[in-house]
């Protein structure tokens, strides 16, 4: 009588199951390599140009790459051979786990660099461009305590260098750029066949007191941290720390009256980098939804 466990392990055992087995680890690796890019950045271990730039790279430079393409062709490799002449159960199972991480990691990875190019290079936005919210002080030493490398200007520029990668771009100013990039009612048939939702104040009947409130409370609730807060000449300067990487960007929010009712703008900046992938108008945009909610709820209950 055959033992069951001699006849299992012909299925599990050979060179394409540790070969199976190693395309695996190697899958897993990408997935640590990449972690370990944010993770290190956010430590302080090497510089955001060297975590981002190398160890995630793009499709043209950097190491992220050869990580993934070895992970793929690998698995697919190993996938293959689990096939192929008395397939194997065990080693199948192997190479198809390790195929599926390093397609989920490969696809996320594209994704991410797909959305860069599709996004304009620009990492400073802002509700209103013809009277640009301009940092205090106290932010200004906070960004260059930080490190930062992006300055704060009135009318930005996007440097020439980007034309060859975002063709159209270079040399124009900012607030041309994102005004072409935003979401127009009308024009389009959804915001998702834009770059980017419409950035524009928020206006609304309310109070200047209720305005204000409002956005303190939108801010606390996002837990960032606060620079500034001047109530009387209804400036807020609050900061926020990407959970990855740990990029900071700033936000300054200007409350004013407006007739009878009151009018809030809001910049927002990074510290670092060409492109924001759309982070800074994403969080444009949903502060100030959050915010004219806030002061609905406020003139209801009042």
């Amino acid at each position: 009588m055959t033992d069951a466990s001699e006849t299992a392990a012909p299925l599990r055992a050979g060179w394409r199951g540790k070969f199976a087995g190693f395309a695996l680890a190697l899958s897993l690796f990408g997935v640590a390599w990449f972690a370990l890019a944010a993770i290190g950045t956010k430590l302080g271990w090497w510089n955001w140009q060297f975590g981002l730039g190398q160890m995630m790279g793009n499709v043209a430079a950097g190491y992220g790459r050869f990580v993934i393409g070895a992970a793929l062709v690998t698995s697919i490799l190993a996938l293959i051979i689990s096939l192929v002449k008395a397939p194997r159960k065990h080693a199948f199972m192997l190479s198809a786990l390790a195929l599926l991480i390093a397609g989920f990691l490969g696809g996320r990875w594209m994704g991410f660099q797909l959305n860069a190019l599709r996004l304009p290079p620009l990492h400073d936005i802002q509700t209103d461009w013809d009277d640009p919210i301009m940092p205090s002080a106290d932010l200004v030493a906070a960004r260059v305590a930080g490190g930062a490398l992006n300055p704060v200007e009135q009318n930005p520029v996007i440097p020439e260098a980007v034309e060859a990668r975002w063709p159209g771009t270079g040399g124009r100013r900012v607030a041309e750029v994102q005004e072409e990039a935003e979401y127009v009612p009308g024009e389009q048939k959804s915001p998702k066949q834009t770059p980017y939702p419409r950035i524009a104040p928020l206006t609304m009947p309310a109070t200047y007191v209720q305005g204000f409130q409002a956005a303190r409370a939108a801010v606390e609730t996002r837990g960032w941290t606060i620079v500034l807060e001047d109530a009387e000449a209804g400036i807020i300067e609050a900061t926020e720390t990407s959970f990855w990487f740990g990029f900071q960007d700033d936000i300054m929010i200007r409350v004013r009256p407006d007739g009878e009712g009151v009018r809030i703008d809001v910049r927002s900046t990074s510290r670092v980098g060409l492109s924001d992938l759309g982070a800074n108008a994403k969080r444009v945009r949903d502060l100030l939804d959050e915010i004219e909610v806030r002061i609905t709820k406020a003139s209801m209950a009042g």
